[in-house]
């Protein structure tokens, strides 16, 4: 793959702050050949991180004399970079690294990047496992400059990365639950998402969603909810977690969101035939 060029190097707003340091450390010798695209983006003389012709705002980067933000492969491959840092939280949250869950993040990037990126990438990862990620510094990092569909489907990988052993358990349920808090996604989203994968502690991984308790999780509301408000959590969820809001992360990402949609109409099904509704 040749210098991790899949990343570009130092890209974007994953260049500085805490996840710019994290990748320092784990791609190693490339550093050096970023160094001074990195001195650019942490530091210029009148202290505004710059890349490229793009400035950084209060509303996370911009490019210079333009409203536009960054283009679609730009924000994939943050995408990217993100998912890498907050799998070594997950992968690590029960004290062990397991295969399988190593397996589902080289699946992930052998889809969307291409087999030639695997290696680079599970080496970057390798030294992410050898860190102590902070979940909360690189998680307002996201939470800042993502947008909260592509946080939701983040969320949502990671939440699948934890059950791909086909164990999830309360430790790495109680890392997924701090990383959406850091990220910046509301309570009941992350209990919906976790409600698609999770069914207990140690408990086999289950995706068909078919548990009536899991179901009304999924679509956020409790089981004394109304049939009408059951159909309005309904169309709520489908229109939030909709593959389309995911577009510009590319075809693969807008793909893996349509499981998550898919659970969410499961859940809808299971209510309705408990309930007797049409």
């Amino acid at each position: 793959m040749g210098k991790a060029k899949w990343i570009a190097g130092f890209l974007g707003w994953v260049s500085w702050g805490p996840i710019g340091a994290l990748l320092g450390f784990a791609l190693g010798s490339i550093v050096d050949l970023q160094i001074n695209v990195f001195k650019q983006l942490t530091g210029s003389g009148d202290g505004t991180a710059q890349d490229s012709g793009r400035q950084r705002t209060t509303g996370g980067w911009q490019r210079t004399g333009s409203s536009r933000g960054y283009t679609a492969d730009e924000q994939r491959n943050s995408f990217m970079v993100s998912l890498l840092v907050l799998s070594s939280a997950v992968i690590k949250a029960d004290g062990r690294t397991d295969q399988a869950e190593l397996d589902h993040v080289r699946s992930f990037i052998r889809q969307n990047f291409g087999a030639a990126a695997v290696d680079e990438a599970m080496r970057i990862l390798d030294g992410l496992n050898a860190q102590q990620v902070n979940i909360y510094s690189v998680g307002t990092q996201i939470a800042d400059n993502m947008n909260y569909s592509q946080r939701l489907q983040l969320f949502h990988y990671l939440t699948q990365i934890a059950s791909a052993d086909g164990k999830f358990s309360e430790s790495e349920k109680s890392v997924l639950e701090a990383i959406a808090g850091a990220i910046r996604l509301s309570a009941s989203d992350a209990a919906s998402i976790i409600a698609m994968y999770y069914k207990g502690a140690g408990s086999a991984r289950s995706g068909s969603g078919s548990s009536l308790d899991a179901a009304y999780a999924i679509l956020e509301i409790s089981p004394s909810a109304t049939d009408d408000e059951v159909k309005s959590a309904y169309r709520r969820m489908a229109m939030k977690h909709h593959p389309d809001k995911v577009a510009t992360l590319g075809p693969e990402v807008q793909k893996a969101a349509e499981e998550k949609f898919r659970k969410i109409q499961e859940a809808y099904e299971t209510i309705k035939k408990e309930r007797g509704l049409n």
